[in-house]
């Protein structure tokens, strides 16, 4: 049976092995007891807090047992702990959340405000940080930084620290070419918050995008919708990158109310963009770190 330990409890690793195997032989005793630490966030590796069970052990690997006092765990309906060190927190963000408030003094629930919400029930000096932002109506992989030197460093370095951005968007229409790259120049209108794109160089910023069509449905009617899945790789990070290049495409994301037709085309009623990967060089270790978010289900019902 699974007891709560009542102080921290460190075991070194002595051959390799997995995190799940680890624990069942030297402290949780059953698959269960071992699943439910991971679970409850209570085991942390080289003092990084780790949920996987598979996460790989090496000789020298310091496993620590956290005990159940003081020990704080995320709950929000719209945002999930993906994963949690001394320098990082990166969650999986639901749609309908903000990242963080678009006006100074504003009082809505955002992802900011509920991570440093949790962060400072750990301890009270402690706050959050954003590293980068997704849409409130899209949903996926997000990032935040712990400190402020770990915030300038990953903006800085942002280019050469991602190594994978892949999102997947329900678009309308069928495409022609299944596969393919989209480059155009965006210029950015602030004050009407909106991005135009060219398809030569006029002095905008470059915006490059790789898709591939995965899926597409097939047209019951003459009038009936068509939509397409598509998996876009992103080579730059504009503002409204995929949404303004699908919408040049003539296939814009389904429900997107700035560059597409709505609301009214989205039979699931939500902006269809996901943020399914995100893949980086973590500044503190240097070892390259892969988080992946699934696929709405509502995505998916739409090909069935």
């Amino acid at each position: 049976m699974y007891i709560k330990p009542k102080k921290d409890t460190s075991l070194k690793v002595q051959q390799p092995t997995e995190l799940l195997a680890f624990l069942m032989q030297h402290y949780a005793g059953s698959r269960t007891s071992a699943k439910s630490l991971l679970a409850h966030r209570q085991v942390s590796v080289n003092g990084t807090v780790q949920t996987r069970h598979d996460t790989p052990l090496q000789p020298g690997h310091v496993v620590t047992i956290i005990s159940g006092k003081g020990n704080v765990e995320l709950h929000h309906p719209k945002l999930k702990m993906v994963y949690e060190d001394e320098h990082l927190i990166v969650v999986d963000k639901q749609q309908g959340l903000l990242t963080v408030a678009t006006a100074p003094g504003a009082t809505e629930t955002t992802a900011f405000s509920i991570l440093k919400a949790y962060v400072k029930k750990q301890n009270p000096r402690n706050s959050i940080y954003v590293v980068h932002r997704l849409d409130r109506e899209t949903s996926g992989v997000l990032v935040f930084a712990k400190t402020p030197q770990m915030q300038e460093y990953m903006r800085t370095y942002w280019r050469e620290l991602v190594t994978r951005r892949t999102y997947v968007a329900i678009a309308e229409g069928l495409w022609e070419q299944q596969e393919g790259q989209i480059r155009s120049w965006f210029t950015e209108d602030k004050r009407n918050a909106v991005v135009y794109s060219s398809p030569v160089d006029d002095g905008g910023s470059l915006a490059v995008t790789n898709y591939k069509v995965i899926r597409q449905t097939k047209p019951e009617s003459q009038d009936s919708k068509v939509y397409s899945m598509v998996e876009l790789n992103l080579e730059t990070g504009r503002t409204n990158q995929i949404r303004v290049h699908l919408a040049s495409k003539g296939h814009p994301v389904v429900g997107d109310r700035k560059y597409g037709h709505g609301n009214e085309s989205s039979p699931i009623d939500r902006l269809c963009l996901h943020a399914k990967v995100l893949e980086f060089i973590h500044p503190a270790t240097e070892q390259k770190v892969h988080f992946e978010s699934p696929m709405p289900r509502a995505f998916t019902h739409l090909f069935q």
